[in-house]
């Protein structure tokens, strides 16, 4: 039977067969197409596939979520000059794969190791023996980069290199933050660091230190957001939220002021080397800070000198002050009703309570009036002051001149500072200095009573914030009475002592003098105290001067503190002199300048016009042109259009092309400093007054960044 049914099978026709196969693809196909149908429904209805969602998969394949970044606010001087502002920096990066080519097909990888080297050591702080053995070490790796050598690179280095046409080089972008003037009131301008964005890959800068740090809010603005939804070769963009700028911040500080004072204060550190230096000038009749610097300092760009000195020491530096604080003593006694002018004390010591206020004289002068004591900065006559008043009405004095209490700066770390006055002898102390610890700014605050008519004013140091989204100005700093500690009348009496201290023949201020003007001065000697006891030897003193001008009523106060230098022969006060003189009086010349209406001029802009042209045009206004090179065309100018300038006053004109050295005889510190700013020159001067030596000839041809040294007299 099976053998039958085995021949009747092998009689099939192959038509049959494939008949029979026919059949069953067919219902196979029907499973397959009733599976792929069930599936496809369930995903269009559904339309999820293994976890995803097909809506927000495609959505996502069309369209792009992208943030538009805000700008952050620039920092501007009182000049409308930028101090900080945005840009772009580059980090430099090799790509050594011999594979990577560009959509072209061209290579774009290191093929020459010697030219790339040389490339880079041309441009980078980097020797080119580095830079070999850098790329030699990257032999097999994809890419590889140069250390800090190669990152910050601005955007002119950048399209240096790229112009050598080495192939392999490539740039990745960073936003950063510039500050064009390098060391320029670095402390209190402040700085930025980059800052991941939560859930990006994002950065941000945000303020680290000074005013970048406590307007930090106004300079960020904030980031906006758009989608872009594309389809074929055309897009459309939604804008979901848009961007917000940073608040623009316009300081107080004028640009020349602030530029004269960090060239001197260089000059004396780099020749005295103290442990910290402050100077700061105010506006006495609004509060408004014009310049101030320290040193150790740094280069805000360049970041050199910061790992030495980061803190802002006008109100992170708490310190005793030492003889200035006599202003304040005098102050608290005659508008108390406890000076005489007519009674006279013994001086050279002191006792109190068992122990001894000296002077510096310890042999003393004999007896002498508190005016005579003043001037001559005794300590006993102070002390003799304070017992006169009593303890309780002295404190009293020292809070209404605002040391014991915050300057409310709005800068990070503010220190109130400390005070010891428990004992009768603690109590004296603090009438000359000793034994009370106080900021620069708290001191600036005080100082402000005096010159001001015993009205005190809040310091501050912006001048007003701008919405550069709306052009709107939404902050104005101004003027702010925070108290009045004493009368105009004794304020008045003050400023009469303070002259006797730079005018009278005993007086210790004679080095302050500024021809044409009246000056009102306190010198000071403090010793420094490492913490339990004060140090001692020649260099352990913290020296400080305060200035005002014109003396009768001051529109500027200067205040500089100098602590632990090395006198090398001469005294603090002719040394601080180097950079009180020069600053104030290029404050009071432009103070004077703009007070004369009769003999004002109004600057024009002379940049582009032809040489001759513009000389002619300076003369007709009534000013004194220096034409700096032999171009056919100016190209600077050392006063700003618009600016209000004195008859005959110099100004600077540079030509294009090759400069020359002009006569600088005669010319003033503040002109000279000027001068070198325009021209790029490092200046170094010695002495004070008006040019009476030059280093480089006149009519010599100068260079950028050459260095020219001038004698003042």
């Amino acid at each position: 039977m099976n053998k039958n049914k085995q021949r009747m099978t092998s009689k099939r026709s192959p038509k049959q067969n494939r008949r029979i196969f026919g059949q069953w693809l067919f219902f196979g196909a029907i499973v397959v197409f009733g599976v792929l149908s069930i599936r496809f429904s369930y995903i269009a209805i559904g339309k999820h596939v293994n976890g995803v969602n097909l809506a927000a998969a495609t959505k996502k394949l069309y369209t792009e979520d992208q943030t538009v970044t805000a700008k952050r606010g620039t920092i501007y001087s009182a000049n409308g000059e930028p101090i900080a502002e945005d840009t772009s920096t580059y980090t430099i990066y090799a790509i050594m794969s011999k594979n990577q080519k560009d959509a072209n097909g061209h290579d774009i990888y290191v093929k020459d190791n010697d030219q790339a080297a040389k490339v880079l050591a041309k441009y980078l702080p980097i020797s080119t023996k580095k830079a070999l053995a850098t790329l030699e070490k990257g032999r097999g790796k994809f890419q590889i980069e140069f250390g800090t050598a190669g990152k910050n690179i601005s955007l002119i280095t950048k399209k240096k290199i790229e112009a050598q046409k080495v192939t392999g080089l490539h740039f990745t972008q960073s936003e950063a933050r510039l500050y064009p003037n390098g060391t320029f009131a670095s402390q209190l301008i402040g700085l930025t660091s980059s800052k991941d964005v939560k859930g990006t890959d994002r950065t941000t800068l945000v303020g680290s230190m000074g005013i970048e740090l406590a307007y930090n809010k106004q300079l960020s603005g904030t980031d906006g957001h758009k989608t872009v939804t594309k389809s074929g070769y055309q897009g459309t963009t939604d804008n979901v939220k848009k961007v917000t700028n940073g608040d623009n911040v316009y300081t107080t500080i004028d640009s020349k002021l602030q530029t004269l004072l960090e060239t001197k204060l260089s000059e004396v550190a780099e020749k005295l080397q103290p442990k910290t230096m402050t100077a700061t000038l105010m506006n006495a009749k609004t509060g408004a800070i014009l310049a101030t610097s320290q040193r150790p300092t740094f280069n805000s760009q360049t970041k050199v000198g910061l790992s030495k000195m980061w803190r802002n020491l006008l109100v992170e530096d708490t310190y005793e002050p030492g003889s200035t604080m006599k202003v304040f003593t005098m102050a608290a006694a005659i508008n108390s009703g406890n000076y005489n002018a007519n009674v006279t004390v013994p001086t050279g010591e002191y006792k109190i309570g068992g122990k001894t206020v000296p002077d510096w004289n310890t042999a003393g002068w004999g007896n002498i009036t508190y005016a005579k004591g003043f001037a001559l900065s005794s300590n006993v006559a102070m002390a003799h002051l304070e017992q006169t008043m009593g303890a309780k009405t002295w404190l009293n004095y020292i809070k209404r001149f605002g040391l014991r209490s915050s300057t409310n700066s709005g800068l990070a770390n503010e220190q109130t500072g400390t005070i010891q006055f428990t004992y009768p002898i603690e109590q004296a102390d603090t009438s000359f200095g000793q034994g009370i610890q106080v900021s620069a700014m708290q001191m600036l605050r005080g100082f402000t009573a005096i010159a001001n008519h015993g009205k005190m004013l809040q310091p501050y140091y912006v001048s007003k914030i701008t919405n550069p989204n709306t052009n709107k100005t939404v902050y104005k700093g101004q003027r702010k009475v925070v108290g009045q500690p004493v009368t105009s009348k004794t304020a008045s009496a003050v400023l009469d002592h303070m002259q006797d201290v730079v005018y009278k023949s005993y007086g210790t201020g004679s080095a302050y003098k500024i021809d044409g003007y009246r000056i009102a001065a306190k010198s000071g000697t403090a010793q420094v105290s490492n913490g339990s006891t004060y140090e001692t030897g020649d260099d352990s003193y913290l020296y400080s001067v305060v200035g005002m001008a014109p003396a009768k009523n001051p529109k500027y106060i200067m205040y500089i503190t100098m602590k632990q230098p090395t006198l090398n022969g001469s005294t603090a006060s002719e040394d601080m002199a180097e950079i009180f003189k020069p600053v104030m009086q290029r404050a009071l010349d432009e103070q004077k300048a703009s007070e004369t209406k009769s003999a004002t001029i109004k600057m024009t802009d002379l940049s582009g016009q032809e040489t001759k042209t513009a000389e002619t045009a300076a003369k007709k206004i009534g000013v004194t042109p220096v034409i700096v090179g032999k171009g056919a065309h100016i190209v600077k100018q050392s006063v700003n259009s618009g600016t209000i300038l004195t008859s005959k006053q110099r100004v600077i004109l540079v030509t294009n092309g090759q400069m020359y050295m002009p006569n600088l005889t005669g010319w003033s510190a503040s002109e000279v400093a000027d001068f070198a700013d325009l021209t790029g020159l490092k200046l170094a001067t010695n002495g004070t007054g008006y040019v009476s030596a030059q280093s480089i000839s006149a009519g010599n041809p100068i260079e950028a960044k050459e260095a020219l040294t001038v004698s003042l007299k």
